[in-house]
């Protein structure tokens, strides 16, 4: 085994390194003192925001910018037809007649309520007939019928004679004490939806072709030959008794009825709705009344609702697109408004111009594609929003009297060929087209609130301070 050395004792140690100057880091500079006084803290750095920051800000931005803009085109689009209109209201009124009112049909959407459709002509139809200076009246209807019956109950009216007219309004037979008379000229029908389009025309067959007296009901009429089995024959001759001769009649013992017991009180029943006078299938039949030579213009206005979770894709593209909405519906109210119209085609598939028959109408909630068998305007009318009606309107139940919404329209040539249609002649498009909006009247409070405040400035700044001159004084001359 080799032996080994120990370590000398006076070995000198190993050379360490020499150590490397430090070298000098440079200073960080002075935060900002904006941030300590606005609360950030005195070590706040301001960098760019993370990923998922970056992700969320861009989203909201988008669709807060998305939103902001189509306001304000929405409002761009709105003042223009406001412009096209706002003469009317500036023409002198006679005193002694009454201005010319519309009408507006307003009914619950389907599956919904009338809330709804309330908001959707204070959005879109109403700024327009508040420039125009016009005032306008309300049919308004909560459940499918309400529209049809209201409004031919508002026509057998005025087919009365004067004497036998009932007046709701006091306010109007007070008038025509005092020699107000009525306006003379075309008024104007606004109706909102598809489905209050439907119960309009339906309305305006029944109070024309039906009779002016509800039709007596099957189950009303009772036959007179048949016996009422109130007594008996026998019982009823002169002398029949129950008593033997020599028996002494009792007079008859009045039974003892029992209290009656404290029923709770019942809730009146909700009025049903009111059948038609008329049907369908009776318009051939039915004599013609004294009919005008055309009736009120009016005009279907699109009224797009949809309903449902899965739809929300599609309902957020409306929001975000509101503007062709408003677009449409102003130009379709200012129609009315001027009350330059014409009659509603006709026109059967072969192209031909004619009267279209009734028997011949397709059902329009069968079809699919696209592909209605229906030719005349007053059909086919906003017929695409039957496709987005919600799926329980659909269903009907035994014994059901007739669905207006569910069954086709069917015309008579004597009513479809009065009915006139609101549309806007050439020139009126072209004047439309002329109106430039400033930005100024479409701008959000925050920017005119900006803009007011940077011109009150600049005036402040570029005006003269003017010292008022006491009176009596003359300032002197140079």
């Amino acid at each position: 085994m080799a032996d080994t050395k120990p370590p000398a004792d006076n070995a000198a140690p190993a050379a360490k390194p020499e150590a490397k100057p430090e070298a000098k880091l440079p200073k960080a500079p002075k935060p900002n003192p904006i941030y300590k006084y606005m609360g950030l803290g005195e070590n706040f750095r301001p960098k760019l925001p993370s990923r998922n920051w970056t992700i969320f800000l861009t989203i909201t931005g988008s669709f807060a910018a998305a939103v902001i803009y189509d306001k304000r085109e929405k409002k761009r689009v709105q003042r223009k037809w406001c412009r096209l209109v706002e003469h009317i209201g500036k023409e002198p009124l006679d005193p002694r007649a009454m201005p010319r009112k519309l009408t507006v049909f307003l009914e619950a959407p389907p599956s919904d309520g009338l809330r709804s459709a309330q908001d959707h002509f204070k959005e879109y139809v109403k700024p327009v007939l508040v420039a125009s200076g016009l005032d306008w009246e309300f049919i308004q209807g909560r459940k499918e019928g309400d529209i049809r019956a209201e409004l031919a109950a508002k026509i057998r009216n005025s087919r009365l004679p004067p004497d036998q007219r009932t007046e709701d309004d006091p306010a109007m037979d007070t008038r025509r004490k005092n020699g107000i008379n009525e306006f003379e000229g075309p008024c104007g029908d606004i109706v909102i939806g598809r489905h209050t389009w439907k119960e309009y025309v339906r309305g305006l067959h029944e109070g024309w072709l039906g009779p002016l007296v509800e039709p007596a009901k099957p189950e009303d009429i009772k036959n007179p030959e048949e016996p009422t089995p109130a007594e008996n024959p026998i019982d009823a001759l002169p002398g029949s008794s129950d008593t033997s001769p020599g028996e002494i009649e009792k007079p008859p013992v009045e039974p003892v009825e029992p209290e009656p017991t404290p029923q709770p009180e019942e809730k009146p029943e909700k009025p049903k709705k009111l059948a038609a006078f008329i049907s369908t299938a009776d318009y051939k039949t039915a004599p013609t009344p004294q009919l005008p030579n055309e009736f009120d213009p009016s005009i279907p206005i699109s009224f797009p609702h949809i309903l449902g979770f899965l739809n929300t894709p599609k309902r957020i593209y409306r929001f975000l697109n509101r503007r062709a909405v408003a677009d449409s519906i102003g130009r379709e109210t200012a129609a009315i408004i001027l009350s330059t119209y014409r009659p509603y085609h006709t026109t059967t598939e072969s192209g031909s111009s004619s009267e279209f028959p009734p028997d011949t109408v397709a059902d329009s909630s069968q079809s699919d594609g696209g592909n209605i068998a229906q030719a005349a305007e007053q059909q086919t009318a906003l017929i695409e929003e039957e496709k987005e009606w919600h799926k329980s309107v659909r269903v009907r139940k035994e014994g059901e009297p007739e669905r207006t919404w569910l069954e086709p329209i069917v015309l008579d040539p004597r009513i479809s060929s009065r009915m006139r249609k609101a549309e806007l002649t050439a020139e009126d498009e072209e004047r439309s087209k002329t109106f430039v909006i400033p930005e100024e009247e479409v701008e959000g409070w925050i920017k005119g609130g900006l803009r007011s405040l940077g011109r009150t400035g600049w005036k402040y700044i570029t005006e003269e301070k003017k010292k008022p001159v006491a009176e009596g004084l003359v300032e002197d001359e140079d």
